[in-house]
């Protein structure tokens, strides 16, 4: 029977933070091509009807996207060993994980940067700067869904937990280790919560102050 003394005294903790940063580059990773891929479409939701009408199906369609589904159909069909003019391309499982997440990310951008936009051509200068929070929070659940690449192998923070929880005979052991790892994500996304929060109020708050005076 181990202790909580014990396990933060071990090399679980540095493991777990060592995993959970690759949660969070791959969130990254996941946003940054979210937004080149989504900025065309805010483009194209601005721009008219009939872009519109090209665009919104490909939209709902990327918003709709199980990650589990893209994550194992790319892990499928793209080639373990990949070369471009003599260039090696082949992609590690923290990239599938993170491209399976572009399509979320790419809806999320269209939709809150349509919203943006629009809210600046109406004189809103506080709601085109919500923009800002809404993608702390999109890399924040971007961070949350990329534990999906536990199932292929991404030693990523979750991956961490389970590895050390096997280590254990006693149900006992293993829930402390599944505790510290619960408490750690925790503390992480809710901070991460916490920052869009404060971030919403202070962008805010002289939209309200003018209401009030």
């Amino acid at each position: 029977m181990t202790d909580l003394i014990s396990l933060l005294g071990s090399d679980y903790p540095p493991a777990l933070f060592a995993g959970m940063l690759v949660n969070f580059q791959i969130a990254l990773i996941a946003l940054v091509l979210g937004l080149a891929l989504g900025a065309p479409a805010v483009l194209m939701l601005v721009a008219g009807r009939g872009w519109q009408r090209l665009v919104r199906p490909v939209i709902g369609l990327m918003r709709a996207a199980p990650t589990f589904v893209v994550m194992f159909f790319l892990l499928n069909i793209i080639p373990r060993q990949l070369t471009l003019f003599g260039l090696d391309l082949s992609l590690t499982p923290e990239w599938i994980v993170a491209l399976s997440l572009v399509p979320y990310a790419a809806s999320y951008v269209a939709d809150n940067g349509k919203t943006a936009i629009l809210g600046l051509r109406n004189g809103s200068r506080e709601e085109a700067l919500l923009f800002l929070p809404n993608l702390v929070r999109a890399f924040i659940v971007l961070g949350m869904s990329s534990s999906a690449g536990v199932a292929i192998g991404v030693n990523e923070g979750v991956a961490v937990v389970l590895r050390e929880a096997e280590k254990y005979a006693e149900i006992g052991d293993q829930m402390l280790v599944f505790a510290i790892g619960v408490l750690a994500f925790g503390i992480v996304f809710q901070l991460g919560f916490a920052a869009v929060r404060l971030m919403v109020r202070l962008l805010t708050a002289p939209k309200e102050a003018a209401h009030s005076g």
